[in-house]
């Protein structure tokens, strides 16, 4: 009846002791401790640094603010120049504005002229066309119609 026995031991109650001290799991856990432990360290050390990096960043900061602000005061001018400057800037603006007015206009000019130049072309092509059919068609009338005009006396 120890057959019994065997399968009355792998029910949860009677494993609760051996799960606490079981040598498979240990060995498990401390393998994967090994593992683990370098990254996490090194991660710990790296974060360590970067905050302590930053802490000193900080420090140089405020030290350089100090710093300039300190400039500023023994530097500073009995003439306020951001008047001048905000004149300078909106003068640069306007001459921005003008000059892309300008350029537009050029550009259209420019179409103008070309149109110009084509309605010039197509123009002198069709009196060049009309003068030869002109010619062509009155040239032979003429010499049917009034055979003696030719010969016809000045009356000057």
């Amino acid at each position: 009846m120890e057959v019994d026995t065997a399968s009355d031991n792998t029910s949860l109650d009677d494993k609760t002791e051996d799960y606490c001290e079981n040598p498979t799991r240990d060995a498990l856990t401390e393998g994967i401790m090994s593992l683990l432990k370098p990254t996490v360290d090194q991660l710990d050390e790296r974060v360590r640094a970067t905050r302590i990096s930053q802490i000193e960043l900080r420090q140089q900061i405020d030290s350089l603010t100090d710093e300039l602000l300190k400039i500023n005061e023994s530097l500073h001018c009995p003439l306020e120049l951001d008047a001048y400057v905000t004149k300078l800037v909106n003068a640069k603006r306007k001459v921005v504005v003008v000059s892309n007015i300008l350029q537009k206009t050029q550009e259209r000019l420019n179409k103008i002229h070309e149109a110009v130049e084509r309605q010039k072309n197509k123009q002198k092509s069709l009196l060049d066309r009309s003068s030869m059919y002109h010619t062509s068609t009155i040239k032979p009338e003429s010499d049917e119609t009034f055979p003696a005009s030719s010969s016809t006396p000045d009356r000057t």
